[in-house]
């Protein structure tokens, strides 16, 4: 039967026995567990709100004709992409945080389209196998997670040159069942709260590389795999009991290093296998599909710019001129990443396969300015509220019959706002800039889907610098060599913009 509801998301978790260790001790049931049900909780809602604006969050599938939760459908046209952005945004109004399935959609989308390219080349099966595999998990609603980010070792050197082969996910034997794989991936989001891991290449191969050219999809509990839970700030808190101190007591978001020992997958769930070419184009399609996604940051930045909001307003300073300018501008970075991001997915394309493909340009500008735009939202949040945020006695203290009335007299606000109110949100803006979903808001925004460098390097192959400078010496009437007898051509992203198919010369 399929998973219905955020209820019985949760109680799929259950009783599957991961091999999970956090604080050097193994877990005995992670759904239990108080510093991991909060992220559990998160992706939750995904089911919820599919249930809750089943036309934003969720789409009618071509491949199973059934209507499919949103982050397992594969993008039918433009439009899908842009409803994908609207569910992101939504979903980071209603946690606060990182809820995990975005890496998982965007690898079914980008394995859709190379998969289908590599059978084209080699004649191999890849596509259909994977077509099966999504028809399945639309069927019973499950939770995909993608690995891709292997721990690299030196990162001077190629996977087959390490010292230690196992510093890239690899194959390592092979039967006339499967293959087995060996190595580790690090900072894999919500991969203990998925029913299934993609594993992916994280880079450019080689041929020498070939063993490390591996796809293939694999249960979460399946037997070789450990799971080493990743800390974050101020996590215990969730331990401690209460509310105040968390800041975001229902929700977190959760990453996790993977380490694979022989795992076995069977040659129905191999998408990959050997064709070291195609990695590059799996993992920019990737890259492109996920740069986007981060317009789920803007909703986070929905949530910290109320708050920041709230704070002036309890703390009476609401009208002062420079707040108003301040949540002025941190409204403005906020929309200007979720314009670069669905301005991508509007000018999505077609691909071979019959998938849609988002724009490589605007996806890149879009995660560039993530990497940058939410530290200056939490700069301006921290201002707004001040160093209470962070000085604040512990709500032991706001509960203690001794101190509780100190505080209470003390730490009160504006006339009519109370001071429990008021901790609540000085907490929660502390919850995101400094303490555990910092990491969704913050950290995932400089690291995830590659570094700053990495989206400029994706920037720079795509300023099309000669045909603006052939632009440029046109209307200056320059005169120098084949500048003066043509006109510039349009590159392929100018085509996208001015709804152009062929190589037109602009006029």
């Amino acid at each position: 039967m399929p998973i219905k509801n955020g209820a019985e998301y949760i109680q799929s978790l259950r009783g599957r026995k991961l091999k999970v260790y956090l604080f050097g001790e193994l877990v005995k049931e992670p759904v239990d567990h108080p510093m991991i049900r909060p992220s559990i909780n998160a992706v939750a809602e995904t089911y919820d709100l599919a249930v809750e604006e089943p036309e934003l969050a969720s789409a009618k599938s071509s491949l199973s004709g059934i209507q499919v939760n949103r982050f397992l459908h594969i993008a039918e046209s433009a439009q899908d992409l842009v409803n994908q952005n609207r569910m992101q945004r939504k979903l980071g109004q209603l946690t606060g945080t990182c809820f995990q399935r975005c890496v998982g959609m965007d690898a079914l989308n980008s394995l859709y389209s190379t998969t289908f390219e590599i059978d084209q080349k080699h004649g191999t099966q890849y596509h259909k196998r994977l077509i099966e595999f999504i028809k399945m998990v639309q069927r019973e609603n499950l939770v995909i997670g993608g690995a891709m980010t292997d721990v690299k070792g030196d990162r001077s050197l190629s996977p087959s040159q390490q010292e230690d082969p196992d510093m890239f996910v690899h194959i390592t034997k092979r039967d006339s069942k499967g293959v087995y794989i060996t190595g580790a991936k690090a900072h894999q989001t919500g991969c203990i709260n998925s029913h299934w891991i993609i594993v992916m290449p994280t880079m450019r191969l080689k041929a020498e590389d070939k063993d490390y050219a591996i796809v293939g999809a694999i249960p979460v509990d399946a037997p070789g795999i450990t799971y080493i839970y990743g800390r974050q700030s101020c996590d215990t808190r969730s331990m401690e009991g209460g509310e105040i101190d968390a800041g975001n007591v229902m929700y977190s978001g959760q990453e996790a290093m993977v380490i694979f020992k022989d795992v076995f997958i069977p040659n129905e769930l191999i998408f990959m296998d050997g064709e070291y070419e195609f990695a590059s184009m799996l993992v920019e399609r990737f890259t492109c599909y996920h740069r986007r996604s981060y317009v789920c940051k803007t909703g986070l930045g929905d949530v910290l710019i109320g708050a920041a909001a709230a704070i002036a307003d309890y703390n009476g300073v609401a009208n002062a001129s420079h707040i108003k300018d301040k949540l002025v501008e941190m409204t403005y970075l906020n929309e200007a990443i979720f314009g670069a991001g669905i301005a991508s997915s509007y000018m999505a394309h077609k691909t071979a396969s019959g998938n849609w493909q988002n724009d490589d340009m605007l996806a890149n500008v879009c995660k560039h300015s993530v990497t940058r735009f939410p530290y200056e939202i939490g700069r301006m949040a921290q201002d707004i509220a001040g160093g209470l945020m962070v000085t604040m006695p512990s709500e032991k203290e706001f509960r203690s019959p001794e101190t509780g009335p100190l505080l209470e007299k003390y730490l009160k606000g504006r006339k009519g706002v109370s001071t429990e109110n008021r901790m609540r949100i000085l907490r929660l803006i502390e919850n995101m800039t400094l303490g555990r979903n910092a990491v969704g808001y913050l950290t995932e925004s400089m690291h995830g889907a590659g570094s700053p460098q990495a989206q400029r390097i994706q920037i720079a192959r795509q300023m099309q610098l000669e045909y603006k400078k052939k632009a440029a010496k046109k209307l200056a009437n320059v005169k120098e060599g084949e500048a003066a007898e043509t006109a510039p051509e349009q590159s392929d992203y100018f085509d996208k913009i001015f709804g152009t198919k062929d190589k037109k010369k602009v006029k």
